[in-house]
């Protein structure tokens, strides 16, 4: 790869005249998982400092340009994947057709936010379920569904049989006893955040990566059963939500 000095643009932030030219280039000289140069030679390539360059790499992650997975470095990633979160896709927790897949489960405190939401107490443990969704091959996202353990019992009924210690029959114990319930609806909103190390480990991501926070309130009997925070991989997913749109990001 030759040298190419970056023209100065003073109607413009360097980094984004510099994103533009690396958007040209990824178009132009490399393929789909491509890996890319490393840093210090791009930085050299284009002239520019290696924090100009990590902020216009950065917007073409954020975008769903570039792809950073642990071990492998940077590479060009491909089309993003469509994920249907709409409420007719996910309907509850567990019920046929849900694609999520349970990997552990045990008794934790939810975060604060959580807990209010499931009108718990702060220092109350709820049974975690922890679940990953897998498309194309891939794992592009992970889920904490969160459910007080007061919600597993039906009034009248005879004490169930306790689930297994921890693992992912527990967690499916706690799924079946939630169909138990008759749904009244559900909310959720989309934020978008960061990986933090959890996240990162089950979404081969690094550790700050963009991600789609999707958190989901469950309804029954007039009451919140359940709570969700998913986290959706941003580079690799593009969330729908049937006749209500597509939420896309755009880089500032």
């Amino acid at each position: 790869m030759g040298s190419i000095q970056l023209e100065q643009q003073s109607s413009e932030p360097k980094y984004r005249h510099l994103k533009t030219v690396l958007t040209e280039a990824l178009d132009t000289e490399f393929s789909v998982g491509q890996a890319l140069p490393n840093e210090r030679e791009l930085a050299a390539r284009f002239g520019v400092a290696r924090a100009t360059l990590r902020q216009a790499l950065d917007q073409l992650e954020l975008e769903g340009r570039l792809q950073r997975r642990r071990g492998v470095g940077t590479t060009v990633a491909p089309p993003r994947v469509g994920v249907d979160v709409s409420p007719r896709r996910h309907t509850w927790p567990g019920a046929p057709g849900d694609s999520w897949v349970t990997t552990d489960c045990a008794p934790a405190v939810p975060p604060t936010a959580v807990a209010r939401m499931l009108d718990a107490r702060p220092d109350e443990p709820v049974e975690v379920v922890h679940r990953v969704l897998v498309t194309h091959g891939q794992s592009v996202a992970a889920e904490q569904l969160y459910v007080p353990a007061a919600v597993l019992v039906t009034p009248g009924e005879a004490a169930p049989a306790g689930p297994p210690a921890t693992g992912p029959e527990r967690g499916r114990h706690v799924l079946a006893r939630l169909q138990r319930l008759r749904p009244d609806g559900q909310d959720r909103s989309v934020e978008l955040g960061s990986a933090g190390a959890p996240e990162a480990r089950r979404l081969d991501q690094l550790p700050g990566a963009p991600v789609l926070i999707v958190t989901t309130r469950y309804a029954a009997a007039g009451r919140t059963v359940a709570a969700a925070v998913a986290t959706y991989r941003a580079d690799t997913c593009r969330l729908t939500f049937g006749n209500q749109g597509t939420v896309s990001l755009s880089a500032s």
